[in-house]
């Protein structure tokens, strides 16, 4: 019985601290959303002076660098700007976007990390070169905008869809302002409801490992010549006359010995043949 409490006891603060320190990050991070529930990051300017600024991946890049952003109904809002003004956002998908820039100059982004602060943007070197015709007369895009984006990442999810960024007449040269903020409602009841299971499993493991065992009474079933041996044995001193072979027609075929263990003394109960008490004499 001992043993098998300590497995569930071990499970259960196996579960329980985990769920207890995911709840207070995301406790953590939830105190630093905006009034409505938002997280803003600002990026770092992005300079290039290419014609676009290519996520080949937006899906994947979200993956690795922001997975939370995938998850439920969350929304992602991009807005960017350059010296001239608002520019171009789009969503289309990768292999379209591949044929299109594929005698255009532009950067691609590697990854995105995320930190305190204004975001890095890691991108892949790239040369000047002219310019691409305007991307709105373009029809494949999944999404468009001009100054900013919207959309659900999980509805996305799967898709090679690729995200573009540049001038709304297509001309060489970026120096890119952008901001991003990601909604997500579900956020602050997931972290209190970590919290809340994380500590009733660590309260429970807790009781399942510290509650003591009830004292046991164990029972044996002796034959009257073994009743001196096991009272020694015992270190029971008051049952001498419990050793007397009582005549044939009395002997009992079986005697009963209850012992337990309570207060830490052992104690000992043993049935005597009819007519005698375990403490009498002869």
């Amino acid at each position: 019985m001992r043993f098998v409490r300590t497995i569930a006891g071990v499970v259960l603060l196996a579960l329980g601290i985990p769920a207890l320190l995911a709840g207070g990050g995301l406790w953590l991070a939830a105190r630093q959303a905006g009034p409505d529930g938002g997280f803003d990051a600002r990026f770092e300017p992005v300079r290039t002076p290419a014609s676009v600024v290519l996520v080949t991946d937006v899906d994947a890049l979200l993956r690795a660098d922001l997975p939370l952003a995938r998850t439920g109904q969350a929304r992602l809002h991009l807005t960017a700007r350059d010296d001239d003004g608002p520019v171009f956002l789009g969503l289309a998908p990768a292999d379209q976007v591949r044929g299109w820039l594929a005698d255009v100059p532009h950067s691609t982004v590697r990854r995105v990390a995320v930190t305190r602060g204004p975001l890095p943007v890691d991108l892949d070197p790239a040369t000047a070169g002219a310019g691409i015709a305007a991307p709105t007369a373009q029809s494949f895009w999944v999404r468009e905008g001009v100054g900013s984006l919207e959309w659900s990442p999980s509805e996305m999810s799967g898709r090679s869809l690729s995200l573009v960024v540049m001038r709304v007449d297509g001309a060489a040269g970026l120096d890119l302002r952008m901001r991003a903020e990601l909604r997500a409602g579900w956020f602050p009841g997931l972290a209190w409801v970590l919290l809340v299971g994380g500590t009733l499993l660590v309260l429970l493991a807790v009781v399942v490992l510290l509650r003591p065992l009830r004292p046991r009474e164990v029972v044996f079933v002796v034959e009257p010549d073994q009743v001196p041996v096991l009272a020694g044995r015992l270190g029971v001193t008051s049952l001498s006359g419990l050793g007397h072979q009582p005549g044939p027609a009395s002997r009992p075929e079986r005697h009963l010995v209850a012992v337990g263990s309570g207060a830490g003394r052992t104690r000992a109960a043993i049935a005597a043949p009819p007519g005698r008490c375990p403490g009498d004499q002869d």
